[in-house]
């Protein structure tokens, strides 16, 4: 017999399933839902889509100058003028003491070494008219 021709086939489906699984398993799932979790649900959304968004942008490449290169290293900015001598620097050495202090090697030495503290508490030299 097939199910087309039996009417109580869809009776008898929901009652088997009802002894093996229980009656929640029988149930429309509209039953136990409520505004609440329809807003939670909708957040959880977003928040899976924004954290895939980030993955997918700190992960991807783009064709820069024939090579691929990470699109966080093309977007980043490029801090290169000394904020105290306004002096653009291509040195390697100045990175770090402009990512430290905010200031190129130069500035550090004369303003800062051994002065650590008192850069730390805002002191700035006075700026040059010029």
């Amino acid at each position: 017999m097939k199910r087309n021709d039996d009417p109580n086939f869809i009776v008898r489906l929901e009652k088997a399933i009802k002894e093996k699984y229980g009656e929640e398993a029988i149930q429309n799932p509209k039953k136990y839902w409520n505004r609440d979790k329809e807003e939670s649900h909708q957040e959880d959304i977003k928040q899976f889509y924004k954290r895939k968004f980030f993955k997918e942008t700190q992960n991807s490449k783009e064709k820069y100058k024939g090579f691929l290169v990470s699109k966080k290293l093309l977007n980043r900015e490029n801090k290169r003028d000394c904020p105290v001598c306004k002096q653009y620097s291509f040195s390697v050495r100045d990175d770090l003491y402009m990512l430290k202090f905010e200031c190129c090697f130069n500035c550090y030495i004369q303003h800062i070494e051994y002065r650590e503290e008192r850069w730390a508490t805002g002191w700035r030299p006075p700026q040059e008219k010029k």
